[in-house]
């Protein structure tokens, strides 16, 4: 009996998520791309779609260049490619309108695309319909997903109903897109053998991650129910929160009597050995650790391991204002693991009352946000639900498409209380055509539509992101992360001098007795007040809205403001272990910390070392060296802070809007003077992937703003002041 073939799809793109940001650079991908040809095992590899051009934009490449030449190698040897498409939402995070998801189709497949896998995060066959009808006159494959979750509603029938429709609009494959993992493996191998039951000549394709285990049992179960092609990855990013390794799948179905393709190891121990390289340049400094290994913690949450990178950054972002919250409440505070748990419970407890959307791109960010933010509330002893951005309020109030299940009676509740009124047309028509605006803008602004309009495209589909791709701005906020990573990749060859680590005081002999001036005071104070082992007993030093440490050093702010002789000073700093470049008025400063204890810290600036006095002046610091005295203060710890926590007035707090969450201050809606009712949007914080919206708790006027625009806000900084 003749065994039957199984052919394996490359994932590349993919296997990038673990990064949570970027994917290789085109210089990158244009090595590889020839190696993965030699290879000769793969008959279709994943190459662009879903964040891929999005991250191209981010770190200042052109995306539709990437895409080009990435796929050129692909098409001289006959390898299919195929793009990841969100349906309503086209190649980003909020829907699209028609015009312009039609000429993306036109546009990839003129770049070398061949397979449209196009997915609806909501199952809704009537967002899907116009993907099937574009991708086949632009002359791709159409290849339809089914966006796998497990629960009481998304059943083998609930599935092949859905692969029935599908195929009825026009669909040549069914993808089995399995984005979490968490498919069980026979309900999986059921699913594939109704669909060719009933659509014997329709390609079926698995694509499951590895996140929570059960991917390989998965493999073998729907290969032996007559699955066409399955999605491999190889290392070093398989397995972990991505695919399986296609020398595992391929000598596990080869076992199992299918026909499968040999693989030429050299050319796999060169494709390994670039994307390490790769790794090792730059990407590594995205990839958070945990991203790298199977966890059954995933079964329960059912979050896809795509999102992880992004997960467990957006977790790091709101862990100390969470834990400030809680211990304000009389609480204990939670470690990162407890967190993260605490978030996989919340997941599971919101995602029924919010209609079992699949836990796919968008919608899984809307609920891990939902479950995130609720977290945050609860911790400061507000309600559940009391945050939700607009996207998650279009997905409940059936803007993005019809939910699987039905929503909890206090979710209704919730909407009608807001005024918000259900939608029951067909998704698309709410957005209408905007391509037209967009074509008139870049002729007023003399910007090429590019080849194929392929330049329009990527300016109508990704709009702020172009606007900052062309201004240079997304090279250099780029470079200069880069730049900063880099640095602290390098504490790693650094040691940490012995009296820092073990507390023993140096020999103070030899330090400079010399008269000093405000800035070596401020190196001093600067460093002492960042320590948070230290300031947490000393209360004119508490942390409590530390940008810096929170959230700022994290997203490469690396500037203070200090308040000194009443006049307002920017120290921007770089730290590599125990060495810092600070810059005060335009003069570098190379300074070393060689000891820190409560009250005094050690410092060598050049070649010069001092041992600086730390103690308190009313609200500041008092900074003594070498009998030298000054008077200075942090403003980011001061402004707002003292008046809204540290005098107890309940007024005060009642009268200042707190960041819930660390962000970027994207909008702001109201001047200093303008009246507001409660429920108001004043102002908008970019974070998580989300346009937040932070409303006015009541009605009254607006005295005093206390941020600007673009500026970073940790979780608990006061935003503006309302009387």
């Amino acid at each position: 009996m003749k065994k039957r073939r199984i052919k394996f799809s490359l994932v590349y793109r993919d296997m990038w998520q673990s990064s949570g940001k970027y994917v290789p650079r085109v210089d990158q991908l244009k090595k590889v791309a020839p190696v993965i040809v030699d290879m000769g095992c793969f008959d279709r590899v994943e190459t662009n779609g879903g964040a891929f051009e999005q991250v191209n934009l981010l770190y200042g490449e052109n995306p539709n260049t990437a895409v080009r030449e990435w796929t050129q190698p692909f098409n001289d040897a006959g390898i299919q490619t195929h793009m990841l498409e969100r349906a309503l939402n086209g190649i980003r995070m909020f829907p699209v309108p028609a015009d312009v998801r039609e000429l993306m189709f036109k546009v990839k497949k003129a770049q070398g695309t061949d397979i449209s896998r196009s997915f609806c995060g909501l199952n809704d066959h009537r967002n899907l319909e116009n993907s099937i009808v574009f991708a086949k006159k632009a002359g791709m494959i159409s290849q339809a997903c089914l966006c796998i979750t497990h629960s009481n509603i998304h059943t083998v029938d609930y599935y092949t109903k859905l692969a029935d429709q599908l195929i009825e609009y026009g669909a040549e494959e069914i993808c089995l897109k399995d984005m979490a993992g968490i498919g069980r493996p026979d309900s999986l191998g059921k699913l594939v053998k109704e669909i060719k039951n009933r659509h014997p000549k329709t390609t079926v394709q698995y694509h499951g991650h590895s996140g929570p285990g059960f991917s390989v049992a998965s493999m073998i179960e729907v290969a032996k129910a007559g699955a066409d092609y399955v999605d491999v990855a190889m290392e070093p990013l398989s397995w972990g929160m991505v695919h399986p390794d296609v020398i595992t799948i391929q000598a596990m179905l080869k076992d199992a009597g299918f026909d499968v393709p040999e693989i030429n190891m050299n050319a796999y121990m060169e494709c390994r050995a670039l994307t390490q390289s790769f790794i090792d340049e730059w990407l590594g400094h995205f990839i958070n650790p945990r991203n790298k290994f199977l966890s059954s913690l995933m079964v329960s949450s059912g979050l896809p391991g795509g999102m992880m990178g992004s997960l467990m950054a957006d977790l790091k972002g709101v862990h100390e204002g969470i834990n400030f919250s809680l211990k304000a409440e009389g609480q204990p505070e939670l470690t990162e693991d407890e967190l993260l748990i605490k978030l996989f419970d919340e997941v599971t407890y919101v995602w029924p009352k919010l209609g079992y959307p699949p836990l796919v791109t968008p919608f899984s960010q809307y609920v891990k946000n939902v479950a995130l933010l609720n977290i945050v509330q609860l911790s400061k002893g507000e309600e559940r639900y009391s945050m939700m951005d607009d996207n998650t309020w279009n997905m409940i109030l059936g803007k993005a498409g019809n939910l699987p299940g039905e929503l909890a009676p206090e979710i209704v509740e919730l909407a009608k209380s807001k005024g918000l009124e259900f939608y029951t047309g067909t998704p698309q028509d709410a957005y209408p055509d905007e391509l037209d605006k967009y074509r008139k803008e870049m002729e007023e602004n003399g910007w090429e539509t590019g080849e194929d309009d392929e330049e329009l495209f990527e300016f109508a589909m990704h709009e702020t992101q172009y606007r900052d791709y062309k201004s240079g701005l997304a090279k250099k906020r780029f470079d200069d992360e880069i730049e900063k990573l880099s640095a602290e990749a390098a504490t790693t060859t650094v040691k940490t001098t012995t009296a820092v680590k073990e507390k023993q005081k140096p020999n103070r002999n030899s330090y400079s007795k010399d008269a000093v001036n405000y800035p070596e005071a401020m190196i001093a104070y600067t460093l002492y007040s960042l320590d948070k082992e230290l300031t947490k007993t000393e209360p004119y030093l508490l942390p409590k809205h530390d940008i810096w440490n929170a959230i700022g050093y994290w997203r490469n702010n690396m500037s203070l403001k200090l308040n000194y002789n009443e006049q307002e000073y920017e120290i921007e700093l770089k730290q590599n272990q125990d060495n810092y470049l600070f810059t005060i008025e335009n003069q570098n400063y190379e300074v070393e910390k060689l000891f820190i204890d409560s009250g005094e810290i050690d410092l060598k600036i050049f070649d010069k070392s001092y041992t600086a006095a730390i103690g308190s002046a009313e609200d500041a610091a008092k900074i003594t060296i070498n009998d030298d005295e000054f008077v200075m203060s942090r403003l980011d710890l001061l402004e707002g802070e003292q008046s809204v926590e540290d005098d107890g007035s309940v007024a005060a707090s009642e009268n200042h809007i707190l960041s819930p969450i660390p962000g970027r201050i994207f909008k702001i809606n109201v001047q200093e003077g303008d009246t507001v009712e409660k429920g108001d949007v004043v102002l908008v914080i970019d974070a998580m992937k989300m346009e937040n919206n932070i409303t006015s708790k009541r009605e009254g006027t607006v005295e005093k703003l206390l941020v600007d625009l673009d500026d970073m806000v940790e979780a608990g900084a006061p935003l503006l002041e309302i009387v």
